[in-house]
């Protein structure tokens, strides 16, 4: 699997959902779950990625047909733990390549709540530094049939700025309903037994383009 991130000049407002620096985002399409099975349409989602000498810009656009499994009082100035036990969209990024299995996590709600954490998968034990702090921005809002979901992370997050073709690894999921119905869909399925996203060996590529 791979995916571009078109560079652009100027930076802008993580709740610029009609910015027009948008509209120079290539577009992936998330239409599995993790097993690599097909997901129903209504809950299909998009991510769009970009990138500037600053930040990394990421918005998901997803299909929501059923109803929000959301906090009634959520928090937006700290990281909500357990917040991919309800709905969430992720993405995972290990800007080394070289090593994969030291990535970082980053989530948003449809409500706009959020959580950071950089992770260490070894064989047998994962490692996750819950008070890892990158700043991250979010932004979100939600309409008939539709959430929209936005990060803004500067590169001082990942300890590196990427110069353009530049590869990248990491993967893109989301988690949606609950109960029996809840759905786990992945960029670059897992294909593990049950659902499981911390698999570095199925990383994709991302690839910085300017």
């Amino acid at each position: 699997m791979q995916g571009k991130i078109n560079h652009i000049e100027d930076d802008f407002s993580v709740s610029g959902f009609d910015h027009k620096s948008w509209k120079k985002a290539a577009e992936i399409s998330i239409e599995k779950y993790w097993s690599g099975e097909n997901a129903p349409v209504g809950r299909h989602f998009k991510a769009k990625l970009l990138w500037s000498e600053t930040a990394f810009y990421v918005r998901f656009e997803a299909n929501q047909h059923e109803p929000l499994i959301v906090s009634e009082t959520p928090n937006l100035l700290t990281k909500t733990r357990g917040l991919w036990n309800r709905d969430v969209c992720e993405i995972f990024v290990a800007p080394d390549k070289n090593e994969p299995r030291r990535y970082f996590e980053f989530e948003i709600a449809p409500n706009g709540e959020w959580i950071d954490l950089e992770i260490f998968q070894k064989t047998d034990e994962r490692i996750t530094d819950f008070e890892y702090q990158s700043g991250m921005q979010s932004a979100a809002k939600i309409e008939k049939d539709k959430i929209t979901m936005a990060m803004k992370i500067e590169w001082k997050a990942f300890g590196k700025t990427p110069k353009a073709d530049d590869v990248w690894l990491g993967n893109i999921f989301r988690c949606v309903g609950i109960g029996e119905t809840r759905g786990y869909l992945a960029w670059s399925p897992t294909e593990t037994n049950s659902p499981n996203f911390h698999v570095p060996e199925k990383f994709g590529e991302f690839e910085f383009v300017k």
